[in-house]
């Protein structure tokens, strides 16, 4: 590209980043706004990526991303609440007299995010790094199926439900609806559709009555808030068979020896 070329180039580094909840967020790290294909990418000069490595090897690509924290762009309360984990990230250089000339560095997706005295470093994860995840399942008595899930089979309809929050001490809501069957949304998920936790999801780790208690207290304000609510399921063998009627389907080994029995005197 002939703005590649020259001894002045007018090269500015852009990333464009998809959140998993459909907030898409541009920045540039030009001293001056840029529209390209419709959306802004706001000027933030002193973001800046850690040196690019980009090889034909199976090693997993990553790099580092730092710079100032903007409430504008990515506010440190949002980084803490988990919003921008595992948000899809493209890297691109473009000419800044000529936004529509561009040349691709990198994508991949948010990993671990450090903040302190104000600066954000996020790691950018490639997509090689998919290849470290194992190649097969392990074993283990629990099901490893997600419950609902196509391998799971267990229907969902009528298993969801909408709640408001009327009570919120630490991590234990009350609801303005009680629960079908005794722990009925222990192991399920709730997702905040109001307020200030909206769009962020909780798991349940067991639920009484009309109270459930969350695996992590609220990020925000909860009370008033309207949530969905999602049962769940223990991975245990007796709750697919006798709850569910579902044991056809259980994806575990609860009767397999475990790694204990090597381990043990003999005769015991």
């Amino acid at each position: 590209m002939s703005w590649l070329d020259g001894d002045l180039t007018t090269l500015a580094l852009c990333w464009r980043i998809d959140r998993r909840d459909g907030v898409t967020i541009g920045i540039t790290a030009h001293d001056r706004d840029l529209a390209i294909d419709g959306l802004v990418y706001r000027a933030a000069p002193g973001m800046t990526p850690s040196a690019i490595n980009r090889s034909a090897r199976l090693d997993a690509d990553s790099m580092d991303v730092s710079g100032a924290l903007t409430s504008s762009a990515i506010g440190e309360a949002d980084l803490l609440a988990g919003r921008w984990d595992g948000a899809r990230v493209m890297l691109f250089a473009v000419d800044w007299r000529d936004p529509g000339a561009r040349v691709p560095l990198g994508e991949g997706t948010i990993g671990a995010i450090e903040t302190r005295g104000g600066m954000l470093t996020a790691e950018l994860r490639g997509v090689s790094a998919e290849l470290e995840r194992p190649v097969v399942e392990e074993t283990s008595p629990e099901c490893r199926a997600a419950f609902g899930d196509r391998r799971c089979r267990v229907a969902m309809a009528g298993r969801r439900r909408f709640a408001r929050v009327t009570g919120a001490e630490e991590a234990v809501l009350t609801l303005d609806a009680e629960e079908p069957v005794a722990n009925a949304y222990g192991g399920g998920r709730l997702r905040w559709f109001r307020g200030a936790n909206s769009g962020l999801e909780d798991a349940i780790a067991r639920s009484e009555g009309a109270m459930v208690t969350l695996r992590r207290p609220p990020r925000f304000a909860a009370v008033g808030a309207l949530v969905e609510i999602e049962q769940g399921c223990d991975k245990r063998l007796a709750t697919c068979s006798a709850r569910f009627g579902n044991a056809a389907n259980f994806r575990g080994e609860p009767w397999l020896p475990g790694i204990d029995l090597l381990t043990r005197y003999p005769g015991a």
